[in-house]
């Protein structure tokens, strides 16, 4: 198995039936935004997260380490006093990103991976990779420093059906990528398929993120009976038997995976709408969900693993030290409906049942 696999620490925690203590979790996979929007969303990451892999598909693209670095000031200054919270920053790749500067930002601590949109598959990809060619060198450079590549993974030839498109990647991008720089560290992120869960599990070097929506909603949830926007995502939530292998990976202990929320907030206005953003807004109530999650899964022991462990361990950090306790009461959760922002209301993600699951915040 992995050399990161081996290397993995696994601290001890404490679990009784209605209270399970974590090491502190991580979001490896996080949309905060920018200006407005990024005031009013930042606290919701920070209250239960302690670090997070930033996404840098703002307009325009954090493209450069300057750019980064500008990024990163910009979401500390939005942190609230008194939370404890560490972005760690990514590159958007372009056709024409620098590998120099790729490896002076990585060098330096400051960026820890490099995200590749194809162009056009979701939220501000535009400046993303259209020949794949182009991007050797960069990908070639990162293999050789250890610096992982995270992967929108869907083609976007229009051809394709929209619930195919996972599939279709790993045939025809990734794993031509995988044979022909096996050394590059990937992580195929917001894994929506049966396919995907499969693939990975079969690599070396690779790891993936399975996002807290994809175990809860099928794409049932979006379109029977009415369309409703605030479960729309890309990749877009596929059949119930994907949902399931979701799950059961999330479930497994399988060091490949581990929690990237894909938190993804957008003005209401915006997803109420013609054409309507994907992106769903789990940031306030991921850990109770997952907590509900694990135990319908008799696998609340395996929580920690996911949530705390993997992560870090793929991406060559510290376990964090710092513990978050989570108990079962009776009353059931009351998540809001939505939270107010200087860019207007953002909906929380509704899972559509009781989660009696609290984040202990005493």
């Amino acid at each position: 198995m992995d050399d990161y696999v081996a290397s993995r620490r696994v601290p001890a925690y404490r679990m009784l039936m209605t209270s399970i203590t974590i090491p502190r979790p991580d979001d490896w996979h996080l949309h905060l935004r920018d200006g407005a929007m990024l005031e009013g969303v930042m606290a919701h990451s920070a209250r239960d997260f302690a670090r997070a892999i930033i996404m840098p598909n703002l307009v325009p693209p954090v493209v450069t380490g300057a750019q980064a670095r500008d990024y990163r000031e910009r979401i500390l200054h939005a942190l609230p006093e008194g939370l404890g919270f560490e972005p760690l920053m990514t590159l958007y790749l372009t056709e024409t990103t620098d590998p120099e500067d790729v490896a002076a930002a990585a060098n330096s601590g400051l960026v820890h991976a490099v995200k590749m949109y194809p162009a056009g598959a979701t939220t501000n990809s535009q400046s993303g990779v259209r020949d794949f060619d182009k991007v050797t060198a960069v990908l070639e450079k990162m293999a050789e420093i250890g610096l992982p590549l995270c992967v929108h993974g869907e083609v976007t030839d229009a051809q394709i059906d929209i619930f195919d498109r996972e599939a279709v990647f790993i045939e025809r991008v990734l794993d031509p990528l995988r044979r022909r720089i096996p050394q590059l560290r990937v992580v195929m992120e917001h894994v929506t398929t049966k396919d995907g869960v499969d693939y990975v599990r079969s690599q070396s070097n690779m790891g993936a993120t399975i996002t807290t929506h994809h175990l809860i909603i099928n794409r049932n949830h979006i379109l029977a009976g009415g369309i409703r926007p605030h479960y729309y995502c890309l990749p877009v939530a596929k059949r119930e038997e994907h949902r399931l292998a979701l799950r059961q990976a999330a479930a497994s202990d399988d060091p490949h995976f581990f929690l990237g929320t894909d938190s993804a907030p957008h003005p209401t206005d915006l997803k109420e709408n013609a054409c309507g953003c994907a992106g769903c807004f789990t940031a306030p109530n991921t850990m109770p969900l997952l907590a509900h999650i694990f135990e319908e899964e008799d696998a609340l022991d395996r929580l920690a693993a996911f949530a705390s462990i993997n992560g870090p361990a793929f991406y060559g950090l510290p376990v964090n030290e710092a513990e978050m306790t989570l108990v079962k009461r009776d009353e059931a959760n009351e998540f809001p409906s939505s939270i107010e922002t200087g860019a207007g209301p953002v909906h929380v993600f509704d899972p559509q049942m009781p989660v009696h699951w609290h984040v202990s915040r005493t």
